[in-house]
């Protein structure tokens, strides 16, 4: 059997062959997953719109179409093109998970949920020439014992970041604003490999850099302890995604920095009460912001902030508070969204109910642009804020203020050359991406990522347990940070 799996572009993307990095940094883990279900016998291909041009005159027997909310029409579009030719299509992924209506009249079998339930399944009734419409992952969900992704499909010299894991599904938390709860419903929607798998995989995987693409790394601290245990020694660094109350509390981070960790991607949001309350983030109230940073410094690990503007109660000065206290802070790179409502979120619901969305055009759904009406700010002054911030943070007066408040000069040099070098050489990393060029730079990455020694003073002093209970977010707001007024790697 003849299958193509495909990862269509999202709207952002301009071609597919000059393109901002961020659309070069990592291969299609789900696809290729999935592919691992498929017969020895069965002809693969995996193809990735971000990084290739797609060919669509061939006919397979089979095309899966992975779809985000941003790349639904495209994948429509293409669908429909194979479909016309007689080839039997499936669809699956979050979008098609929250639209399922949408989605159906465009594929021949969609998935509901996460596909690892249900693939196997589905393929054993197209075999059998009897397959059915939909499939819903309900019962049974694990990721356990599941057969080695197919990394041979991966055409790793087109990725900065070709060794990407994930290692666990969904989120111990439940923010409004978060495709999680619906693309979980119905059964578990947090659950992990073994340890003994993960670690295995790890082995699998060429060169020193990893990057866990999991929302939560740290989401079961048992797991995270054992696995970072067994990764001591291993030589890697590796990047992951951790939340403010993981990094104060216990000692965690501690562990995860001694095995390799050099930089974590953090959602801090936003500094109001008031937002995180409308967002149902109650895992970032009344914790202290600034000492979280602190201690990641301390341990020199670089962190990714990630920032929400437009919730109800951002006002006009949001933008440059937000700014000026990752500068203070000395936060490696920011990350700024626009507060997006995605279909089958309780945040697109409460709206609708209440007639604040604009529209359902889905390319607008990036983060960019506003779609719903919104309180305190105009949709202009919104969409202008937004640029604004990314402009600031990212102006070389900037850079060179944050990246000359760490104590160090290796820390300052590697916060420098990553925040620099991530955001102001643009057409350099084109050039690269479209000469072939990232393999090389990959080992420049490791370089950067390399171990900063932790002040032994500070971390002996370290007591989580006076932080179990912080100051609130109002403490931060009142600061003299204050008073003075991101996909990064």
């Amino acid at each position: 059997m003849k299958v193509k799996l495909i990862l269509p572009s999202l709207t952002e993307a301009k071609s597919a062959f000059w393109r901002p990095i961020k659309y070069s940094l990592f291969p299609p883990i789900g696809l290729a997953t999935l592919a691992a279900y498929l017969d020895e016998n069965d002809e693969v291909e995996l193809q990735d719109q971000h990084v290739e041009k797609l060919y669509l005159d061939d006919s397979p027997d089979l095309v899966v179409i992975q779809v985000y909310i941003t790349n639904a029409k495209r994948a429509y579009t293409i669908a429909d093109q194979y479909r016309a030719r007689g080839v039997f299509v499936a669809m699956g992924g979050l979008h098609v998970t929250s639209l399922p209506e949408e989605a159906q009249p465009h594929a021949d079998a969609i998935f509901i949920g996460p596909g690892e339930q249900t693939f196997s399944e589905f393929l054993r009734d197209f075999r059998n020439k009897k397959p059915k419409q939909r499939y819903y992952s309900i019962d049974g969900r694990t990721i356990e014992n599941q057969p080695p992704i197919r990394r041979d499909l991966i055409k790793r010299d087109k990725y900065l970041v070709p060794n990407s894991l994930v290692i666990s599904r969904g989120c111990p938390h439940h923010c409004d604003f978060c495709y999680k709860d619906a693309f979980f419903k119905g059964g578990k929607s947090f659950y992990t490999q073994r340890v003994d798998e993960i670690l295995t995989e790890i082995d699998r995987l060429k060169g020193k850099h990893l990057y866990f693409l999991d929302d939560h790394l740290l989401g079961s601290p048992k797991l995270a302890s054992e696995l970072f245990e067994g990764m001591k020694g291993m030589g890697r660094v590796f990047q992951g995604a951790a939340t403010v109350h993981s990094i104060l509390n216990g000692n965690l981070i501690e562990k995860a920095a001694k095995a390799g960790l050099r930089s974590v991607f953090v959602g801090f949001e936003t500094f109001s009460p008031e937002n995180l309350r409308q967002s149902n983030k109650y895992q970032n109230l009344k914790q202290n912001y600034e000492i979280a940073v602190q201690r990641l410094h301390n341990l020199g690990i670089m962190i990714n902030g990630s920032f929400v503007f437009g919730l109800d109660a951002d006002d006009k000065d949001v933008f440059k508070r937000t700014v000026d206290w990752g500068v203070e802070n000395a936060i490696t790179t920011s990350t700024y969204h626009i507060l997006t409502p995605y279909p089958g979120t309780k945040l697109y619901a409460d709206m609708q109910n209440v007639n604040r969305i604009l529209t359902n055009d889905w390319d607008l759904y990036d983060t960019r642009h506003v779609v719903y009406k919104t309180n305190l700010l105009t949709a202009n002054e919104l969409e202008v804020g937004y640029h604004w911030a990314y402009d600031n943070f990212y102006s070389w007066s900037n850079i060179f203020k944050a990246s000359f408040s760490h104590e160090t000069i290796k820390h300052q040099l590697k916060h420098l050359f990553y925040t620099g070098g991530w955001k102001k050489f643009e057409s350099f990393w084109n050039i690269i991406i479209n000469t072939g060029g990232l393999k090389i730079l990959l080992p420049i990455l490791e370089l950067l990522l390399s171990e900063i020694k932790s002040e032994p003073e500070i971390l002996s002093n370290w007591d989580s347990k006076q932080f179990s209970t912080p100051k609130t977010i109002n403490s931060i707001n009142n600061s003299t940070v204050y008073q003075s007024v991101k996909s990064t790697i």
